[in-house]
């Protein structure tokens, strides 16, 4: 569970930031280069590069060097993580809520 738990840590970290986010979004719709992925944000190649690094240090990207062209491909699997997750939080949240709705109308019944 603790390796789980840092992996899923270290997901959501690179997640956190809206420049990252939006990288994943944009290789959700195919591999990209990095200089035509650069192009979208308002930030110096080195800067971006940072971002290129933690997403595929936290696996939801690979990056291959093909010459001086490096394409960087999502891994949909590791955001199998985060919605492994999100789903555990919405049962749980889903059986408390029926349990509440449960007393709720269980105490209207008990009502004179």
């Amino acid at each position: 569970m603790a390796q789980y738990s840092a992996q899923l840590d270290g997901v959501l970290l690179a997640l956190a930031d809206p420049t990252r986010r939006a990288v994943v979004q944009r290789l959700g719709h195919g591999p990209t280069s990095v200089g035509d992925l650069a192009r979208d944000f308002p930030i110096t190649l080195p800067s971006f590069m940072k971002h290129v690094r933690t997403l595929e240090s936290n696996g939801l990207i690979r990056t291959t060097k093909t010459g001086r062209v490096r394409t960087c491909v999502l891994n949909r699997e590791r955001l199998a993580l985060v919605d492994d997750w999100l789903g555990e939080q919405r049962r749980i949240w889903r059986e408390r809520t029926d349990r509440l709705e449960q007393f709720v109308t269980d105490q209207q019944e008990d009502t004179p």
